[in-house]
């Protein structure tokens, strides 16, 4: 209790207003404090005491209570606008405008001493245009060092943009003088296709007079001037164009290109474009602000392309080539003795090989054309003209884009493969009488037929070997007939296994750009991939006992090229190696260094018996030389006792009774064949009427001019025209030693 009173007092005392100390206390105290001063910092050391504040009486505080705003007052300032302080904005706006000039001036610096070298460099670019100048082309050489393509040098006539624009008056000039119209000139002068930074051709091939007047008047056409430019040219004509190609402008950007320069488009110019192009040289000039030309500051002359030398033989070309446009003017009207139709054919190919090698000895395609229409371009009107199915299009190279059937040159494979698997021997005899039917199958049954002869006649008792001299179809019909009736012991595709190995309907991997890869062997799988694609179109899906009969002997939807035709043939030739076929034979520069040489290229095997080769053999011989052969009439006296060949015929049904297509293939001299040549004749009729006189031709031109080995080397100055054989040694293909066993890659247009 003593407690809470003595608590209770304290309270009081402190709750009470504060007691005042005496006057005399308070006096004393204000000394001592100004004494204790610090004599010259004052207050700041020892600071006079601060009067003592007031007590203030607060009210008790109350909870904080914050007034709901509504959305207007939340968003809508309230109360006085804050001071504006320019002062600080300046200052902030003033340091970011210093900070921009600091770093435009480090700029500066940068660009005006560290980099100078460099920008100094672009301006000089921005004055110097560098222009190439084209390589003169590489020749295109046959096997003897004739030109098969060469080049030409002729004078354009060229006009400057800027002296045309400075000189008005040269334009009408120049016009007058050619013979050009006004309108002509000028639209060339803004055509984009010519180089802005070189003189713009105005006329190609100009007469020798008007080169002469300018070059005696050049004070009166300022910026005229007469261009030494290389044209290309063909010795033959118009023999085997197809397989030389052409060159052409470039339309689009080709790495390494420029718009309009010269590119090989087709043929051996567009596969042995990196060897003949050659490297083009610079010319520096220099321009004005607007890119008109003001000056020339030197240049690097240019790398004349590379030569190659073939395998071809001009004579041999152009015999071939010959004999097929007069064999095709020949036959155009005549009357086909096995259809009684009028024959309008107008297309046809051939090709000859070395069937040791696969080395191309001449390769020809008809209709042809000019080759000449190219130069310097192909015009609308000829295109068109080349164009026309009435022109039978004769861009067509036939031999590696032509698709034929084969007929009964495809009785090789069947062979094959009959004496391959067993199925047959080669002293094994059939009786051939003239028509067959399906074991089995009931004439007038639905799908059954009488398969008969192409000519209609009985060949008798027969082997393969007298089956293949006649061309005995009921022969291979039943062939064919028996490996789909066993096929579970041979399988379904052994025909088409063995063409296959020989080459029919395979690509023959050619160097030459375009051949065609849809060429293909009738089979099982084919019918059923046609059936899928096309079902109105091929409504049947299975494969049947007389679908394999057709395909027995070259019908049905069996398509080849001559190439393969010819691949195919040369393999048995030489025993049964397949090579691959190739036009190029080296490449040489202009002095004769050999660059690259090309060596033949296997890609397969056949593996015959002695005895089912000798038997395949000696019908093919027969064909020929025997009385009972199918091309015997059309070799009647051909020295075959000196030159001796092998061969076959072939007779291509067309669709809906048209007139068939004719076929031969031959080879020779045996026993060690060194040629061997295949024709094709769209719509021919017989192979003995229209193809064999046309290899005919070739052989007979073999016999007075037998081939020398290839000579690699320069372009020969003495050599003719015609055929191998020339005096000038030269080094056989295979002691060379080849860089690449495949030409390199062309760029595309």
């Amino acid at each position: 209790m003593a407690r809470r009173k003595r608590l209770a007092r304290r309270l009081q005392r402190a709750d009470t207003a504060r007691r005042r100390l005496p006057a005399s206390l308070t006096a004393l105290m204000a000394a001592v404090s100004a004494w204790s001063r610090h004599p010259w910092r004052g207050g700041r050391v020892n600071p006079k005491p601060r009067p003592a504040r007031s007590v203030r009486d607060r009210p008790p505080r109350q909870p904080r209570m914050r007034p709901r705003r509504t959305v207007a007052e939340r968003v809508l300032p309230t109360g006085e606008p804050a001071a504006a302080r320019p002062v600080v904005r300046l200052r902030v706006l003033g340091v970011v405008v210093m900070a921009l000039f600091s770093l435009m001036l480090v700029r500066l610096w940068y660009l005006q001493v560290l980099d100078t070298s460099a920008y100094s460099r672009t301006v000089v670019a921005n004055q110097v245009r560098p222009v190439e100048i084209p390589a003169p082309r590489g020749l295109i050489l046959d096997r003897s060092g004739n030109i098969l393509v060469g080049n030409q040098v002729t004078q354009d006539i060229t006009l400057s943009r800027l002296a045309a624009e400075q000189h008005p008056e040269v334009v009408g000039e120049l016009a007058a003088l050619l013979g050009i119209p006004v309108a002509d000139i000028e639209a060339d002068l803004v055509d984009d296709q010519y180089s802005l930074y070189k003189p713009v051709p105005i006329l190609e091939d100009a007469p020798l007079a008007d080169v002469l007047y300018l070059g005696e008047h050049a004070s009166q056409f300022p910026g005229v001037s007469a261009v030494a430019e290389t044209t290309r040219t063909y010795p033959l004509g118009e023999a085997g164009v197809q397989t030389l190609g052409y060159v052409g402008q470039i339309s689009t950007l080709v790495p390494g290109y420029q718009l309009g320069d010269q590119i090989g488009r087709a043929g051996l110019e567009a596969q042995y474009e990196h060897a003949l192009r050659g490297t083009p040289g610079v010319q520096r000039v220099e321009v004005n602000a607007t890119g008109q030309v003001v000056g020339s500051l030197g240049s690097t002359p240019p790398t004349a392309g590379a030569d190659l030398v073939t395998n071809i033989d001009t004579g041999l070309e152009s015999t071939l080539q010959n004999a097929l446009d007069q064999q095709i003017a020949a036959l155009r009207g005549t009357i086909d003795p096995s259809t009684h139709q009028v024959i309008k054919t107008s297309g046809a190919a051939a090709v000859a090989l070395d069937p040791q090698t696969g080395a191309v000895l001449a390769m020809v395609s008809a209709p042809t054309y000019d080759p000449t229409w190219w130069q310097p371009y192909m015009s609308t009107a000829h295109y068109a003209e080349l164009s026309l199915p009435s022109s039978n299009y004769p861009l067509i190279n036939r031999v590696i884009q032509g698709l034929y059937t084969p007929g009964s040159t495809f009785k090789l494979a069947t062979a094959t493969a009959a004496l391959d698997t067993g199925l047959l021997a080669p002293g094994t005899y059939y009786d051939d009488t003239g028509s067959y039917v399906i074991p089995g199958c009931t004439v007038g049954a639905p799908g059954c037929t009488t398969y008969h002869d192409n000519d209609g006649e009985a060949a008798g008792s027969v082997t393969v070997s007298g089956a293949i001299t006649v061309s005995s179809d009921v022969f291979f019909y039943n062939l064919g007939a028996e490996f789909w009736d066993e096929r579970a012991k041979y399988g379904k595709t052994p025909i088409q296994d063995a063409a296959n190995q020989l080459g029919f309907g395979v690509p023959t991997g050619i160097d030459l750009p375009g051949e065609t890869d849809a060429a293909r062997v009738d089979s099982p799988d084919v019918v059923a991939r046609e059936h899928a694609q096309d079902p109105t179109a091929y409504p049947n899906a299975g494969w049947y006992t007389g679908n394999n009969l057709e395909m027995a002997f070259g019908q049905g939807g069996t398509v080849v090229t001559p190439l393969e035709e010819a691949v195919a043939y040369s393999t048995f030739a030489n025993g049964g190696t397949r090579y691959a076929p190739q036009i190029g034979a080296g490449i040489v520069d202009s002095s004769g260094k050999v660059l690259q040489g090309f060596r033949p290229r296997p890609l397969g095997h056949v593996a015959y018996s002695p005895g089912a080769y000798q038997a395949l053999l000696a019908g093919f011989e027969g064909v020929v030389q025997s009385p009972k052969g199918t091309a015997y009439g059309a070799f009647t006296g051909f020295p075959l006792t000196t030159f001796p060949l092998a061969g076959k015929t072939g007779t291509a049904s067309g669709a809906n009774g048209t007139v068939p297509t004719s076929w031969f293939v031959a080879w020779g001299p045996e026993p060690d064949p060194q040629y061997l040549i295949a024709v094709v004749v769209e719509a021919g009729g017989f192979g003995a009427t229209a193809a064999a006189p046309v290899a005919r031709s070739g052989f007979e031109y073999l016999v007075s001019h037998p081939l020398s080995t290839v000579r690699l080397a320069a372009p020969s100055t003495t050599g003719s025209a015609g055929g191998g054989g020339g005096a000038e040694a030269s080094a056989p293909t295979t002691s060379l030693v080849p860089t690449s066993t495949t030409p390199a890659p062309t760029p595309t247009p």
